[in-house]
């Protein structure tokens, strides 16, 4: 089987995802798909005409997020007509998704290169939500509800926080945690290599640097946040009597009446707009093209659980990627396990006894934020850079989806 190499990683800064509050909120979610898409090219010296086919990841495919992110940003990137294109959902993975599918295709010698990535702009994702209609994984599927009642996020974030007895000082210590990594992994240049500049049509600077860390926060000032999730426990989702609330403890019914809602603004994932792409190869165009690979691709798993806990199959993914690649825990030099709420990553940490010291290095989406269908390849790159900085060897990134699922990967970085 033929080696699937990255060649490069890049991806914007993240900007507040508030109209009127983030720097990105303005543009068009393929005009920031194509920056990303630009820069890879630029910055690789690429034919776009041999570029086999641009795999994309966007979660909320509705509206100007629709009609293939994937080929569209590539056509606004000025790509080649040739370039092909695909977008994918696989909610909060698909940008892991998408680096594990074309690694696939390489491997098989289907195809030879191929950009994988994602955006979301959740900005424009919440300014046209419908508030009258909540949200729901099932998208109203009322016999799906009944074999699988799947709640709000953060509602199963708190039944999870309190069937595994976390409480609100650790999640809170760890969202202390990340907002200190990032900071200084933004004061040390950490994210130079792969953040690029965000320009406007008209040419101006829109981003170029994070929008969204608070590195003053403190435990003290999480303390005196309010948890947020309780008041989704009563909201009706149905005109069958669903709630939020009831869609977890009809399957947990030890829940009843006992949810410790334990998660924040603080302690859960930043709401941002982000875009990212990376660049993945075969050693034989590699070569032909003179280019010089930074990772190879080790292994890829998927794996699902409890749709009604939803975030809990990161724990199973890992340990299974890691038994595809022949490791164990003790071997991974980098792990990127998206914080999507601080239970998911504490959680995993407890549950694999891992080294706090090599998960979410330079801070996660607590304090950076959290791109649905970009984040994946996003924490790709970091784990490469972070590689590259520190001199290890093996990277492990994964993160929960919607659905109860989670796609892993294993990277090994290439000696310069």
């Amino acid at each position: 089987m033929a080696e699937a190499y990255i060649i490069d990683a890049v991806r914007t800064p993240r900007g507040i995802g508030k109209v009127g509050k983030g720097a990105l909120a303005h543009m068009h979610p393929q005009h920031l798909a194509a920056t990303v898409l630009s820069a890879i090219a630029e910055r690789n010296k690429l034919d776009t005409a041999t570029v086999d086919d641009i795999i994309w990841g966007t979660s909320s495919q509705r509206g100007a997020q629709g009609a293939d992110m994937g080929r569209m940003a590539a056509l606004d990137a000025g790509f080649d007509i040739k370039a092909s294109g695909v977008t994918l959902d696989r909610f909060c993975g698909s940008g892991i998704t998408t680096v594990s599918l074309a690694a696939a295709q390489i491997m098989s010698g289907m195809e030879d290169c191929v950009i994988a990535g994602g955006c979301e702009m959740m900005s424009y994702t919440a300014a046209s939500a419908d508030p009258k209609n909540p949200p729901t994984m099932d998208a109203g599927n009322t016999r799906l509800r009944e074999k699988h009642p799947q709640s709000q996020q953060g509602v199963c974030a708190d039944a999870i926080a309190t069937l595994e007895g976390i409480d609100r000082e650790a999640v809170d210590r760890l969202a202390v945690t990340s907002q200190q990594r990032a900071a200084r992994a933004i004061s040390e240049g950490r994210f130079n290599k792969s953040v690029v500049p965000v320009y406007n049509v008209d040419g101006t600077l829109a981003l170029d640097h994070e929008e969204f860390p608070r590195p003053q926060t403190t435990m003290e000032s999480l303390a005196g946040l309010k948890t947020v999730f309780g008041m989704y426990m009563d909201i009706p989702v149905d005109d069958q009597g669903n709630t939020y609330g009831n869609m977890v403890t009809r399957k947990y019914p030890q829940l009843e009446g006992k949810v410790n809602h334990v998660h924040h603004a603080g302690n859960s994932s930043g709401v941002v707009d982000g875009a990212a792409a990376i660049l993945v190869t075969s050693e034989a165009y590699m070569k032909k093209h003179g280019l010089k690979p930074r990772a190879r691709i080790v292994a890829t798993a998927n794996m699902g659980d409890c749709p009604t806990l939803m975030l809990n199959a990161p724990v199973a993914a890992a340990k299974k990627v890691l038994e595809k690649a022949g490791l164990k825990t003790t071997d991974i030099d980098v792990y990127e396990i998206n914080e999507a709420f601080s239970v998911v990553a504490e959680k995993f940490i407890r549950d694999l006894d891992l080294d706090r010291e090599k998960v979410n290095i330079n801070g996660g989406a607590m304090a950076l934020g959290h791109p649905i269908g970009a984040t994946g390849s996003i924490l790709i790159g970091t784990a490469l850079d972070e590689l590259e900085r520190s001199g290890g060897r093996y990277g492990l990134v994964t993160m929960c989806a919607a659905g109860g699922m989670a796609p892993a990967i294993i990277i090994e970085r290439v000696e310069a």
